[in-house]
């Protein structure tokens, strides 16, 4: 059976499978189970997730499971205790970036503006002197302060070159450093720059423009490029049947789904409202209102004004958002009856909130070190890996450096990964691809 049709059929075995066992049930004495959540998964309003050839080994049974186990198809998703599941969105609920797509769509737009003064330290504190410098040389004198930059011009190709490098390489143009003094467990002051580059818009602009570099993007082929200034890029963002078929399936039996990003949250809304995400179900970067616009100041967590979700930083979005703890509290994790049951990630910024899933976790494989370290040793039993659902990686030839560089450190550097007990991770390999 292809995948395809797999997917129009799987509801409907799933019934009649479930009518059988019924009815065998009924013919035996045993209680009439048609009332409960197992059976009621098997109805189109609350099916499990169907077959598909792209899941991984026992991933899909191991998934459906969970759902069948915690899950209520009588619940509501917005009921007090109602299970949480956690979706990072770039590379996890779609193939690529769109914080990227974002990005580029703004330059290709010449939406970006002049910061103020003309001074790019006043966009990332984050930013070295070597690259506010090359960022002025090349944008300063196309556009006033508080004005659109020509990036979609002849005359703004070298403005655009310098951004994207920055963004793009955290590095000039020339090779420097781009980036300083920031605490890498909560900061990725890149992912940061995306949502500080929006700067000057209100939230309804912002939401505007995604939605047209959403249908830009999901609307190119696999494997399209744009040029932005003289840079090649990625020019297409696919969403993930199989991640959709779950978020569905978890709806469907009431499990509270929530999206932690490094993106901007108003761009991570208008993605995520195509699969029924409301604004209140999105958490992402966000910055200080200045008046009805958005700043480049970012807004804080934890008493912490270095943080955006990124590792650490979104264990503290999530306490602070969904379980109302605050201060330096939010970065430690959650009592575990109150946790979240399940995450889903593809990279290292996600290893934090992923680690604190209580059931399940879902680590889509892109070769992320921590993040792989962490799932491949599966210390408790929790973890599930699988290959990216379009263009998966081939395997990784030498083993995930765990022992030696398999943990990020606060000033961006590695060491060993350590385990609950404090002993080292061993080196593991690429087993799943």
């Amino acid at each position: 059976m292809t995948s395809s049709l797999a997917r129009v059929l799987a509801p409907t075995i799933a019934l009649l499978l479930t009518v059988g066992l019924t009815a065998c049930s009924d013919d035996d004495g045993g209680e009439d189970t048609s009332s409960n959540s197992t059976t009621a998964a098997s109805t189109a309003d609350c099916a499990l997730v169907p077959e598909d050839a792209a899941w991984y080994g026992d991933n899909l049974d191991r998934l459906n499971e969970m759902i069948t186990d915690l899950g209520d198809c009588d619940r509501s998703p917005d009921a007090d205790g109602a299970p949480l599941a956690l979706f990072d969105w770039d590379n996890t609920v779609v193939k690529n970036d769109i914080g990227d797509a974002q990005t580029f769509w703004m330059l290709a737009n010449g939406k970006v503006k002049q910061p103020a003064d003309k001074d790019w330290s006043t966009v990332s504190p984050f930013l070295t002197t070597e690259a506010t410098t090359a960022l002025a040389d090349a944008c300063a004198d196309l556009a006033e302060a508080g004005e659109p930059l020509p990036t979609d011009t002849g005359e703004g190709v070298d403005c655009a070159d310098e951004i994207v490098e920055v963004y793009s390489e955290a590095a000039t143009t020339d090779g420097e450093d781009a980036f300083a003094d920031f605490n890498a467990r909560r900061m990725e002051p890149a992912y940061a720059f995306a949502a500080q580059l929006l700067a000057g818009y209100t939230t309804e602009e912002i939401t505007d423009f995604a939605d047209q570099a959403r249908e830009q993007n999901t609307s190119a082929e696999e494997g399209t490029e744009q040029t932005i200034g003289t840079h090649e890029v990625t020019g297409w963002v696919h969403y993930y049947d199989q991640v959709s078929d779950l978020i569905t399936a978890l709806r469907g039996h009431g499990f509270d789904v929530r999206i932690i990003s490094a993106s901007a949250e108003p761009v991570a809304e208008a993605w995520g409202a195509e699969l029924g995400f409301t604004p209140e179900q999105v958490m992402g970067v966000m910055t200080e209102p200045d008046g009805e616009s958005w700043s480049s100041s970012l807004v804080s967590c934890g008493d912490d004004e270095t943080s955006i979700p990124y590792i650490e930083g979104k264990r503290c979005r999530v306490n602070e958002e969904v379980y109302g703890i605050t201060g330096a509290s939010a970065f430690e994790p959650a009592p575990e009856d109150t946790r979240q049951v399940f995450g889903a990630g593809d990279s290292d910024t996600d290893v934090t909130f992923m680690s604190d899933a209580t059931a399940l976790r879902l680590a889509i494989n892109r070769n992320k070190t921590e993040l792989m370290c962490s799932a491949n040793y599966d210390e408790d039993g929790k973890w599930l890996v699988n290959p990216m659902f379009i263009d998966p990686k081939e395997q990784q030839e030498d083993a995930y450096p765990c022992a030696t560089a398999g943990r990020i450190t606060p000033d961006d550097s590695t060491e060993p990964l350590k385990d609950a007990a404090g002993e080292t991770v061993p080196d593991q390999e690429d087993s799943v691809f």
